[in-house]
């Protein structure tokens, strides 16, 4: 009987305590998360804060003014309020935000229009102002002030926002209609708590090396020092406008298809594969459906998860063509140099961008340059400038996958000194730039780039180029120096040898020093320090490189 009342409460027992569990557990606002870990959005530390807060209001600047195809004039201000606190103003002379939108733009984390568009672009999740936005909030207890007006007919428009977390919904605190002397843009006011300090991860270091990759932005920068700096426009010619592109089936993984497949308009699998994909024309559609045994008509929303299996195995037996590129908007060799002369004093300088590529069914295209000599010390590991889609990456250096590229590049082969396993070391300054339709980081912070072999593989071979053309100066460099060497050493004992020669020959020794110092400027002479063909030098790097690699 005792054991018969054990096993019966037992169950009850069981059961009280699930239903006290279930009373604590509910759901999670997207703002409640990130409220909390805020690290995983670039707020890891004070010095960063800032940095952060500044990237996201001028990349959004940025991509604005490029889309409405006006030349970028932006001015960053940031304004010491004393105990830790910054007041950080950016403001733009892009084409406005209508009234509607600017709460949710600001005040409202993943809400944006480019997460869905496969698209170059240097937003994609949405995050990042709205988060901005969020931190001086939790760290100073003040909303974001923001102005902005779409025309020069109509007033601007201006309010306070901050953030519900526990809704991920704005909160208005004041908004109105106020005269601004300006005919269109946005400006953006915020208070944080921060630390400023300068150096190679710091809001200067990021505002000089986006001058690098946006030659016609003009920047006006007043950092807490009121120290003003201003970096020129050099290029008047905005970026091509990217064109919003559709997936491509080899980057489709089998989930996502089958949510492609519940949720299209299309009537048949034939009219899904043309109208949902890049590249899939009729015959392609019909192709694909052979080799995976099904047929053209059946309807999307019937197949099953085992049929959708069968389709994927279908588009691997099928050729399709690579994706378009008419979505991507590089910087351009001749651009990108432009900027790096801008900004970084060398001797030599030299890009390239790489043809097309594709990663997961992603277009992407590599851009490299480099700068070589100027006031670097020679025993400093070379500086290396990190970028994905125009944008500076400042930290997580050793992770990131340009990272890797440029230790695992054979510099030697092109007269740099580098330790094994290591960054060269050298007056050398390096970029790499990824273009993307959506740039594989690492985390929501958007510091690295994830290791795919086909991105790091684009990048050693833009790299390589770049190496090669700077092996041409440097061996040329090394000539000049032996021969120019050699004539000194000859010409300290021109005195003792004319005299030696006027004893033997009875000639004036003047005369004689006279004609020795003409012999050393003959071009005989100086084709000493002419360059090999450049193919000769292009032949000997690349049978290094095929050796290396």
């Amino acid at each position: 009987m005792v054991q018969s009342k054990l096993t019966d409460s037992a169950p009850n027992e069981e059961m009280i305590i699930a239903t006290q569990l279930a009373k604590g557990q509910r759901e999670i606002s997207v703002g409640e998360f990130f409220a909390k870990n805020r690290h995983l959005l670039g707020f890891d530390n004070k010095k960063k804060a800032l940095l952060t807060v500044v990237k996201e209001a001028v990349d959004n600047s940025l991509d604005a003014c490029e889309e409405a195809r006006i030349l970028p004039e932006i001015i960053v201000e940031i304004i010491d309020m004393g105990n830790e606190r910054y007041r950080i103003i950016v403001e733009d002379n892009g084409p406005g935000i209508v009234k509607k939108q600017v709460p949710r733009i600001f005040a409202k984390l993943l809400y944006g229009s480019k997460f869905h568009k496969l698209r170059m672009s240097r937003g994609q999740q949405g995050i990042g102002i709205s988060a901005a936005v969020m931190y001086g909030q939790l760290t100073t207890g003040r909303p974001a002030k923001i102005l902005t007006k779409i025309h020069s007919s109509k007033p601007a428009y201006a309010c306070e926002l901050k953030i519900d977390t526990h809704k991920n919904e704005p909160e208005i605190g004041s908004d109105e209609e106020k005269e601004w002397n300006k005919e269109h843009g946005t400006r953006v006011e915020i208070d944080i708590e921060a630390t400023y300090l300068k150096g190679s991860q710091s809001v200067d270091e990021y505002l000089k090396q986006t001058a690098i990759t946006n030659p016609h932005a003009t920047i006006i920068y007043t950092n807490p020092k009121a120290e003003q700096v201003i970096f020129a426009r050099v290029a008047n010619e905005l970026p091509k406008l990217p064109t919003e592109i559709q997936p491509h089936l080899y980057g489709v993984e089998l989930g996502v298809l089958m949510d492609m497949l519940k949720r299209t308009e299309s009537r048949t699998l034939q009219a899904f594969l043309t109208s949902e994909f890049t590249r899939v024309g009729a015959g392609t559609a019909k192709q694909i459906c052979e080799n995976a045994a099904l047929l053209q008509s059946m309807k999307p929303r019937e197949i099953t998860r085992e049929l959708a299996e069968k389709l994927m195995e279908g588009v691997k037996k099928t050729r399709l063509i690579a994706p378009p590129t008419d979505c991507l908007s590089p910087i351009g060799a001749e651009q990108l140099e432009s900027g790096l002369k801008k900004e970084v004093g060398a001797e030599f300088y030299c890009s390239t961008t790489r043809p097309p590529a594709i990663y997961r069914g992603y277009p992407f295209i590599i851009e490299a340059a480099l700068a070589y000599g100027g006031q670097q010390s020679a025993e400093e590991q070379a500086h290396i400038l990190r970028y994905a889609n125009r944008v500076p990456l400042l930290y997580q250096q050793s992770a990131c996958a340009s990272f890797k590229s440029i230790t695992q590049t054979a510099w030697r082969n092109y007269g740099i000194s580098q330790p094994q396993n290591a960054l060269p070391v050298g007056q050398l300054t390096i970029v790499l730039h990824i273009a993307s339709v959506w740039v594989p980081f690492t985390s929501e912070s958007k510091e690295a780039i994830a290791h795919y072999p086909e991105i790091i593989k684009e990048m050693k071979l833009a790299l390589q180029d770049c190496g090669r053309k700077l092996a041409m100066y440097v061996h040329k460099k090394a000539r000049i120096k032996d021969a120019q060497e050699r004539a000194n050493i000859f010409e300290r004992y021109i005195p003792e040898v004319a005299d030696s020669l006027a004893q033997l020959s009875g000639e004036k020794k003047e005369n004689i020093q006279e004609a020795l110092l003409k012999m050393l400027s003959k071009p005989e002479i100086q084709a000493q320090v002419a360059m090999p063909p450049e193919e000769d030098i292009y032949k000997l790097d690349t049978r290094q490189e095929e050796q290396d690699e």
